[in-house]
């Protein structure tokens, strides 16, 4: 610690010189950066002179240093600042602590000056000596005029802080203190645990720590410090409805901010935290606990939210917390808000448990004894332990029945539970939306909706899609589209469940026979579209070549015997060449494909796989024409065409003018009377004159043909499955056989691509009619899942039940029944399904009531006057998720318990929402309050909510029905 003291020695009698040298090279050597070690800065002038003094071993020599002196390290001489920016070995040195001792025993110190003990810190990835430490105010709560300057290290605690401040304001010895942080835009944070150093306290200079002493009758001289209730200077005009306010999302944060507003919307906790009631029930010597800091924690964002002031809190502090307790949501990943419930409720209940020291209470089983006698020794063993406002709120009682297989043995207990997690009924059903791609290169791929089983194959789906395309399943395969490449090609015994609902799915119709023979006459290439980059290597100069994909992959079945590159150049040729493109003359040099059959691409489309041009067989253009039209319409005619967004994978319509730059000849060409006189191959043959007389205008056309016959479209390369390594392959007409799934990149150069290749067009495909039959979302009623939830199960073999009577563990029944329901009660729906076979979410719609859920019908316990307790609930808050198992969005809705108005919290954004908003396919948590301890509203209502011109600037009005909202947070830019 340096304060503003003064170092002074009495200077010893030196040793020789060459001592003096050997002794302080000896302590630089052997000394090494060790965190908590203190060293000493020296000004560098001082120290060279010092070290040209002994080296010339004459005690009488003209270098004699003289007393340390370090003037030019600082700022001012009244401070002692240190100047900003000094570098080591420039303007100081740094010097281990004995060695320091040393030299100030030989030569003293220039008087005042403070010596410059520096402390070694470990820092993030680094351990170094810290030339400037940490510069902080220090203040007492009741006087905070009274300001002192002190620097602490970075490896201080901030124990030893308080000591200091005691110290310097004369605080007794004894005294009960804490101590707050406040940074320069006046927040402030409680220093809670003062055995961490500064380092990890978030303390930095220019910051100041209060001190505040506990009143004699136990409490603070206020909650929090004075600051804190100015920081909100800067929002003094803002007076809001308390409690209608957002919370920031902090990364990835809005599964806790949802399960936060429930909570704070939940009437009897919510007034049990705004009277400070928590105050006398922290709970800090609870070995289950969190000494309290939770649950301080959660009373700052509640005070904050229900102050009025605030459009927005930010709860840093507590996911520190949180995540401090609970090291599964340390940093910024998703996660489930009914998790964060669960560790909040019994982390609140811990930190305010009323019960000291637990007691060891031994169950008993029921041995045939009234359950209303069981329940209440049970319900009164739970209190003997457990006694807090999260019991008094939240916790019901189970009657659970488990009876052996073999004896028959009943064991009745009773269990104490937080909420109630209940089933969904499960449909053998899923449906699924695929893109069809057909073996006819001019048609466009069709997206149909099928239904599948939930718990079938990949064959399944081909079967459904069979129905709807009449093409053999036989002739299909299954492939994962993702980022221009194959994901993954399934084969058709693979389960269902390995295909998520947000995969890009292609089903490609392949030539029959093609699927099924593995090693058969045809081979299946995976065909991916890549584009040239050239650039130039800087350090070598030389020009290197690079690739990038583009559109989507094709699965196309080729002959063996056509595994050249010339005859999978044609191949490839006729797969892409479908649509015409105009060149920047107004020529169409665009090849239309003639009649298609079934056969062509069995056949290679008749390219004898030479490469001098192709035998085709000739097509007048009109019939060519024709036939396209023909072929167009009837696509068009399923429910017309549209522009595909990222998610759409068409391949098969990839647009490619070949024309005569391939060295193809196209049906125009083949019209205008290529097929009766055929043009001369080589320049040689023209040469010699064996070439039929032509006009001139003709010779000139067939020699531009010949030209540009010789550059090719594209390139071809085998290559991995992710499209980049490449591997040798034959040269020419040379086939190769492949050894397993082959995949082939068609290589493009820039602006070929950009004169051949028609992206527009490439992005379109067609809905078929299954498309346009809105999806009929399963709706159930909650009733039914409570139902599920009392309904007899027998237990999993990983969790048996020890039978008494049998003296070995059984797979038992298990009833479930409610016998008391608490005044909140949580209702999960579970709607992540795991088993040993599948993962997925349940979308399904449970109806749930905002008013009257009535337990009356399965609630187990007869008291009260009329024989019934209170069962009719009404509802209060909802957590909702939208999104798969993977990711997604968490918001919520709440009602205010002041107004009685229904809001929508979506992280910092606050809106009205309508009660027929709030039952969606989102819901997740449900929060119902007992109507015997519902408590009216205390302020009206706004005057409307949908359109109240003086609504509160930061709520506005939320229109959009479920499904909208749905698309909406899904592709919420914070998660």
């Amino acid at each position: 610690v340096i304060m503003a003291a003064t170092t002074s020695a009495a200077v010893t009698e030196s040793p020789g010189l060459e001592t003096q040298r050997k002794e302080i090279e000896s302590l630089l050597q052997e000394h090494e950066l060790c965190a908590g070690d203190t060293w000493y800065l020296v000004e560098r002038r001082w120290y060279e002179q010092w070290k040209e003094y002994v080296v010339t071993g004459d005690q009488n020599s003209s270098s004699f240093p003289g007393q340390i002196d370090n003037t030019e390290l600082f700022e001012e001489l009244d401070s002692y600042h240190l100047k900003e920016r000094l570098v080591e070995n420039e303007d100081f040195v740094l010097i281990p602590a004995e060695a320091w001792r040393n030299l100030l025993a030989w030569y003293g110190m220039v008087d005042d000056q403070p010596a410059l003990e520096r402390k070694v810190v470990d820092l993030p990835s680094t351990v170094k000596i810290e030339v400037y430490p940490v510069e902080i105010f220090l203040c007492l709560h009741s006087n905070m005029e009274n300001v002192v300057t002190a620097q602490f290290s970075r490896a201080d605690h901030i124990h030893t802080i308080q000591k200091v401040m005691m110290k310097q304001f004369d605080v007794v010895e004894g005294a009960e203190t804490r101590l707050w942080m406040k940074s320069s835009d006046t927040c402030c944070e409680r220093l809670r645990n003062v055995n961490v150093n500064v380092l990890d306290s978030s303390l930095s200079s220019g910051m100041t720590v209060i001190m505040e002493m506990r009143n004699e009758d136990g409490t603070w001289p206020s909650s929090r410090p004075q600051i804190i209730r100015n920081s909100v200077e800067e929002q003094e005009s803002y007076r809001g409805q308390p409690g209608v306010c957002g919370l920031t999302n902090l990364g990835n944060t809005c599964f806790m901010n949802s399960a936060l507003q429930c909570l704070s919307n939940t009437p009897p906790l919510t007034e049990y935290f705004l009277q400070s009631a928590y105050l006398e029930e922290l709970n800090f010597t609870n070995p289950l606990g969190m000494k309290g800091e939770i649950a301080e924690a959660y009373a700052d964002v509640i005070k904050q939210m229900w102050s009025g002031r605030h459009y927005s809190v930010v709860p840093r502090l507590f996911k520190t917390k949180v995540g401090h307790f609970a090291s599964q949501f340390l940093g910024y990943q998703q996660h489930d808000s009914q998790e964060l419930l669960s560790f909040l409720l019994d982390g609140l209940h811990e930190d305010l448990n009323r019960v000291k020291n637990k007691e060891y209470i031994e169950l008993r089983d029921a041995d045939g004894r009234p359950d209303q006698e069981v329940a209440e020794e049970a319900w009164h063993n739970h209190q003997r332990r457990n006694n807090s406002v999260i019991v008094d709120t939240f916790h019901g009682l189970f009657k659970s029945t488990l009876v052996c297989p073999e004896c028959r043995k009943v064991s009745v207990t009773f269990d104490p539970f937080c909420y109630l997690s209940v089933p969904l009924p499960v449909s053998k059903d899923r449906v699924m939306e695929v893109f069809f791609v057909y073996l006819d290169p001019v048609a466009k791929p069709v997206q149909h909706r099928l239904v599948v089983p939930k718990a079938g194959k990949v064959f399944d789906l081909c079967s459904a899609l069979s129905e709807m395309t009449n093409v053999s399943v036989n002739q299909m395969v299954v492939a994962d589209v993702f980022n221009h490449r194959f994901y993954k090609i399934y084969h058709a015994d693979e389960s269902l469940s390995c295909i998520l609902d947000r995969d890009d799915i292609f089903v490609y119709e392949l030539s029959s026979g093609s699927v099924e023979e593995e090693e058969g006459d045809e081979v299946v290439l995976a065909l991916y579209l890549r584009e040239r980059s050239h650039y130039r290597d800087s350090g070598s100069g030389s020009s290197s070549c690079g690739t990038s994909l583009f559109g989507h992959p094709l699965l196309m079945a080729v002959p063996r015997v056509q595994c050249s590159r010339n005859a999978l150049y044609h191949l490839f040729l006729q797969r892409l060449a479908m649509l015409s493109v105009s060149t920047d003359d107004g020529e169409d040099n665009g090849m239309r494909p003639g009649p298609f059959t079934r056969d062509d691409c069995c056949d290679g489309g008749q390219w004898d796989g030479q490469a001098d041009g192709p035998a085709v067989t000739q097509t007048q253009p009109e019939q060519a024409q024709t036939q396209e039209s023909g072929k167009q319409a009837q696509a068009e005619g399923a429910s017309g065409e549209v522009r595909a967004g990222c998610s759409t994978k068409d391949s098969a319509s990839a647009s490619c003018s070949a024309g005569a730059s391939a060295g193809v000849p196209t049906n125009s060409q083949q019209g205008a009377g290529l097929q009766q006189q055929q043009p001369c191959h080589t320049e040689e043959e023209e040469e010699k004159g064996e070439c039929p007389p032509q006009t001139n205008e003709r010779q000139a056309k067939r020699k531009g043909y010949q030209a540009r016959r010789r550059k090719l479209l594209f390139s071809i390369h085998a290559v991995n499955s992710n499209g980049t390594t490449e591997r040798g392959m034959g040269e020419d007409g040379s086939a190769f056989s492949f050894s397993s799934q082959p995949y082939v990149a068609i290589d493009w150069d820039p602006d070929m691509k950009k004169k051949c290749y028609n992206e527009n067009e490439a992005e379109k495909y067609v809905k078929h009619q299954s498309m346009e039959v809105p999806h009929q979302q399963t709706t159930v009623q909650l009733q039914e899942c409570i139902e599920l939830f009392t309904t007899v199960e027998i237990l999993e073999e990983e969790n048996p039940w020890y039978c008494p009577i049998c003296k070995k563990h059984q797979l038992a029944t298990k009833k479930l029944d409610l016998w008391s329901l608490p005044e909140v009660l949580i209702i999960h729906l579970k709607r992540f399904s795991y088993t040993k076979y599948s993962r997925e979410k349940l979308d399904i719609i449970v109806d749930f009531p905002l008013r009257h859920l009535d337990f009356s019908g399965c609630l187990l316990r007869k008291t009260g006057t009329n024989g019934e307790p209170p069962s009719r609930y009404d509802l209060i808050a909802v957590s909702n998720h939208y999104g798969g198992l993977r990711d997604g969005h968490y918001t919520s809705y709440a009602r205010n318990k002041d107004n009685g108005q229904w809001y929508y919290f979506d992280d910092n954004k606050v809106t009205y929402a309508r009660e027929e908003q709030i039952v969606t396919n989102a819901a997740y948590l449900l929060f119902y309050h007992r109507q015997d301890k519902i408590r009216q509203p205390t302020l009206p209502p706004p005057s409307d909510s949908s359109s109240s011109p003086t609504q509160p600037a930061n709520v506005t009005s939320h229109k959009h029905d479920g499904m909208e909202r749905a698309i909406s947070c899904v592709n919420m830019e914070t998660d």
